[in-house]
């Protein structure tokens, strides 16, 4: 097996972020706590919105959202095909259909075009994903969906950090779900965080996401806490725990300095690849502000002499690890049996996807790092 020389991802760890996880184990409680509400503090504060649920995952963000908003069977969801399964996922678990529509070409966001045309009187809600933390057009979508009462949640996993026009992810719909999962800009491990200007919302996220309880663990056992409690609707079993939150507060100190590293990596890879004549390199607009999550090309797999798959694997026999973001959700089996979509059915969404590779991406990672990687890639595609 060849030896991975350059890893697709490294997270980002340093004595600070171990020092802040081994406090929370030496003080003696570990689930939810202070560390969590501190972590939703400084999250509001980042992002400028007015609240924020800190949970497990982005996965349970969602989930948490939609069932606050009482979705259920004969409500229908538009969002994409070209997203990881967890986007419509929530929408299936909590009893909804998703309305799957083709993306724009270029940025592989949700054409706003498109889910306008899906609207039926059954939408209740849309749910744009900012692939690779460029975000969609989020102006248009909600110029569409408020006269009509129809929620805006964003699948912000990769967009924290990100400003569209101006302002910061969390604030411009009626709420945003963020990912600390390990490999993104900022990690608790496992985690995730929907930030909202609803107080309602909010509120309800915050019961649901403990079963349901009145009362959450710290309130009950923490110093002048109560043992009776009410179950006061069927929730979930969604919450972070202090130690996750811990290491995300720390990483949230160091999150501007992640973004400016990762914009330096980008950075080199289009003063490398610009020229690159087999190769489509992201497209992303000047008036937002991207945390470059991801650094996705697209092999022209028409004219290149190599493919895309065999870039891949030729990369990866140099020791260079690579990903491919994302296998259309129509492709997947449990989609299929559905019985509602085809291949050929998102022609943008899958010839992105037939093309697409994720290059390494992290903020450690040299200019040497680059320039090797792009080096490869030339040489590859010049056989």
């Amino acid at each position: 097996m060849t030896e991975q020389r350059i890893p697709f991802v490294k997270v980002q760890l340093d004595d600070d972020d171990i020092a802040a996880v081994e406090g929370v184990l030496r003080s003696g409680w570990l689930t939810t706590a202070s560390q969590v509400k501190a972590l939703e503090e400084e999250l509001c504060a980042y992002t400028g919105a007015r609240f924020v649920n800190a949970v497990n995952s982005a996965t349970a963000a969602m989930h948490l959202c939609l069932a606050a908003w009482d979705l259920g069977p004969g409500d229908e969801v538009i969002t994409t095909p070209y997203t990881f399964t967890a986007t419509a996922n929530v929408v299936l678990h909590c009893g909804a259909t998703p309305v799957l529509v083709d993306v724009v070409d270029g940025t592989a966001n949700i054409d706003p075009r498109l889910v306008e045309a899906a609207i039926t009187p059954k939408t209740k809600a849309i749910i744009p994903v900012h692939i690779a933390g460029e975000p969609c057009d989020m102006d248009a979508l909600m110029a569409m969906a408020r006269p009509r009462g129809i929620k805006v949640l964003e699948d912000a996993a990769h967009a924290i950090g990100t400003l569209y026009r101006g302002r910061a992810i969390g604030t411009v719909s009626d709420a945003a779900a963020f990912s600390f999962y390990a490999n993104k800009t900022m990690t608790t491990g496992e985690g995730g965080a929907l930030a909202t200007n609803d107080a309602e919302l909010s509120a309800r996220v915050r019961r649901l996401t403990l079963h349901g309880m009145s009362r959450d663990a710290y309130n009950r056992y923490g110093a002048g806490g109560s043992w009776r409690y009410d179950i006061e609707e069927f929730g979930f079993k969604d919450n972070l725990t202090d130690i996750a939150a811990a290491l995300g507060r720390a990483q949230l100190v160091k999150l501007e300095r992640f973004i400016e590293e990762r914009t330096r990596v980008a950075q080199r890879y289009f003063a490398n690849l610009r020229d690159e004549e087999h190769i489509l390199l992201p497209v992303f607009s000047e008036e937002n502000r991207q945390p470059w999550h991801l650094f996705m090309i697209r092999i022209k797999n028409e004219t290149s002499p190599v493919q895309r798959d065999d870039v891949i694997n030729q990369l990866a026999e140099r020791g260079i690890a690579t990903s491919v973001h994302f296998i259309p959700l129509h492709y997947h089996t449990a989609y299929q049996k559905l019985g509602r979509w085809a291949k050929g059915d998102f022609p943008v969404a899958e010839r992105f996807f037939e093309g697409e590779i994720s290059l390494p991406m992290y903020p450690a990672m040299t200019n040497e790092e680059v320039d090797e990687v792009c080096q490869a890639l030339r040489e590859i595609l010049h056989p």
